[in-house]
């Protein structure tokens, strides 16, 4: 009798399980189409002068994106960021940088826990905020610029580079869908390059543009060492390699998703050469046709390193493969042509000869 259940009951739990992964794969096919990376609205809009001046940013490190309400601000049930919302709007005309105020998640195993402040461009981080001192740290931190009177868990230094991602789902449902499977591919392309000891990537409440989704934030050292705070809409997942290889390795901006930074609005940025094509894939052959003095990507301008290790060995190859990326060849010497025509001139020759040693083999 219980093979007989066994026997009858399988069919019907692996049918139903067919059919709960149609209807799941149905589903993200609709919220990508809708929402996602598909919708129609994608690249409608020139994102460059989307993002207003601002010299500033503070996070508040609070819970986790799925548990954020839609108006954190407003929320009885979240009386920290709601206390910070208050201060700010009461103390709005007494900060004299202009400063973004930004709700990310705390995350213990990443370092970030409730109530920390990350404050860039100065890359402090301030422990211990709570609804009972957030006027004292607004009045000496936000206002004043000096240290925190209250900060008794300590201040700390931020180092590296920080990605915040939109994902704040409950706000609207484009960021929602879009923010977690960004930060899953960033993590990816990370964990590939074996930088997860340089970069963060953290979740972060609205920013602005729920239409230009995916929303990036990335907090990274310029060329001149500044750290620079670059917004970027329209993202997707195959746009992530190019970021972390280009944006933070080498301090290139990706213009036709880049809407504007942190910092004066004339500071000079170094733009990358973008040959993104339509559906979202780089051209990676444009970047290394005029270039005779590239010896490899493992050279970025924040010692970051756009490859995984020095050695690009073939699991890490094939593992670049599985992820769709294109940039597998930034991590490969480039020939000059010299070379090239020089090699081209020894194999020839070595031809002739074999063709010369053949003749002579069949007349003897």
């Amino acid at each position: 009798m219980p093979l007989l259940s066994h026997t009858i009951i399988t069919p019907i739990l692996s049918r139903n399980n067919r059919r709960c992964f149609s209807l799941m794969a149905a589903s993200a096919a609709f919220d990508d189409a809708k929402h996602g990376f598909s919708r129609p609205e994608m690249y409608k809009e020139n994102l460059a002068g989307t993002l207003d001046a601002y010299d500033r940013h503070v996070f508040l490190c609070y819970k986790n994106h799925l548990a954020w309400p839609p108006r954190l601000e407003a929320s009885d049930a979240d009386p920290l960021p709601k206390r910070v919302a208050t201060v700010w709007r009461a103390r709005k005309n007494d900060i004299a940088v202009k400063t973004k105020i930004t709700v990310c998640e705390a995350r213990e195993e990443a370092g970030f826990s409730d109530g920390d402040a990350l404050i860039f461009p100065d890359m402090i981080k301030y422990r211990g905020v709570e609804e009972s001192n957030v006027d004292v740290f607004f009045n000496d931190v936000i206002v004043s610029g000096k240290e925190w009177s209250g900060g008794k868990q300590g201040k700390g230094v931020l180092k590296g580079s920080h990605i915040f991602v939109c994902a704040h789902g409950s706000r609207d449902v484009r960021c929602g869908v879009c923010g977690p499977v960004l930060m899953d591919k960033f993590n990816e392309e990370i964990q590939l390059r074996g930088l997860k000891d340089q970069i963060s990537v953290l979740a972060c409440s609205h920013i602005g543009g729920h239409k230009y989704a995916g929303n990036v934030i990335i907090f990274s050292p310029g060329s001149d060492g500044k750290i620079m705070g670059h917004w970027y809409g329209y993202v997707t997942p195959d746009d992530v390699a190019a970021l972390l290889d280009r944006q933070i390795a080498k301090g290139e901006v990706i213009k036709k998703l880049w809407r504007g930074q942190m910092g004066p609005p004339g500071a000079e940025i170094k733009v990358a050469d973008d040959h993104k094509l339509a559906n979202g894939v780089y051209n990676n052959k444009a970047n290394l046709s005029n270039n005779e003095n590239v010896t490899g990507c493992c050279q970025g301008v924040n010692g970051v390193s756009c490859c995984r290790t020095a050695s690009f060995d073939d699991k890490t190859a094939e593992a670049y493969k599985k992820q769709g990326s294109n940039n597998i060849s930034w991590c490969l010497p480039v020939l000059k042509k010299r070379d090239i025509l020089t090699a081209g001139g020894i194999l020839g020759a070595l031809a002739a000869v074999a063709v010369a040693f053949r003749f002579y083999r069949r007349a003897s």
